[in-house]
């Protein structure tokens, strides 16, 4: 889903960096007042993870692969701003470094990935644990379907930003982009909720989501159920 030079046209690219630009802006002014002390070895280490992550692909069916995104864990872990600037770093890193997505689409792919992936994926989160019991087994469950949500949902983005474009028309990049990426949504569910159930066990207390949703004693307890 890394959108490489060329295949987004100027106006495109030129809207969403602007519309990315503005979104860190305020995702960094947002961390500077509620990042926690404790939270910032968290923020390195989740940044670090996502990266990593990122940069192994694994086989979908038909001869294509995906990656992690990790959207909605870091938004889980750490907010959604906080969240947006993990997404921004780990991807302009990759820009610059490893010429994973060009430099010309980094506003295009910060969109798709650190806004519909990660703030979108957040927010479908947040949706599902409002209406679904309290508890550590329907925590996990949204935390899975709003990882699943949030790759289909960066993919699609993606693909109405080609079929603008005109590199293809926008049924066929839709059919093709959402069709692969619901396969690759599988794999981000699980590792997503596989993570934050083992952070749950040792420690609850870093998860912010769950901090705010469960009651005090069972955020700080491993024991939570």
């Amino acid at each position: 889903m890394h959108i490489l030079d060329g295949l987004v046209s100027g106006p495109i690219n030129a809207a969403t960096y602007l519309v990315s630009g503005v979104a860190v802006a305020v995702s960094v002014a947002r961390s500077r007042r509620t990042l926690e002390e404790r939270q910032v070895p968290l923020l390195g280490v989740t940044s670090a993870f996502v990266f990593a992550a990122q940069m192994l692909n694994f086989p979908i069916a038909g001869g294509t692969s995906g990656h992690f995104l990790g959207g909605v864990l870091s938004a889980v872990m750490l907010g959604p701003a906080n969240a947006c600037l993990i997404l921004f770093l780990v991807l302009l890193v990759q820009c610059l470094g490893f010429a994973d997505g060009g430099i010309t689409a980094l506003g295009s792919n910060f969109f798709n990935m650190g806004l519909v992936g990660a703030v979108g994926g957040y927010a479908i989160f947040r949706a599902l644990v409002a209406v679904l019991p309290r508890g550590r087994t329907t925590f996990l469950a949204a935390v899975a379907i709003a990882s699943w949500c949030a790759v289909v949902g960066g993919a699609a983005a993606c693909a109405v930003e080609l079929g603008l474009s005109g590199k293809m028309p926008m049924g066929v990049a839709l059919a093709a982009m959402v069709g692969v990426h619901a396969l690759i949504g599988i794999g981000e569910a699980l590792i997503t909720s596989v993570v934050v159930s083992t952070v749950m066990v040792a420690r609850p207390d870093l998860i912010q989501a769950w901090r705010r949703l469960a009651p005090p004693a069972a955020a700080l307890s491993p024991a939570a159920t």
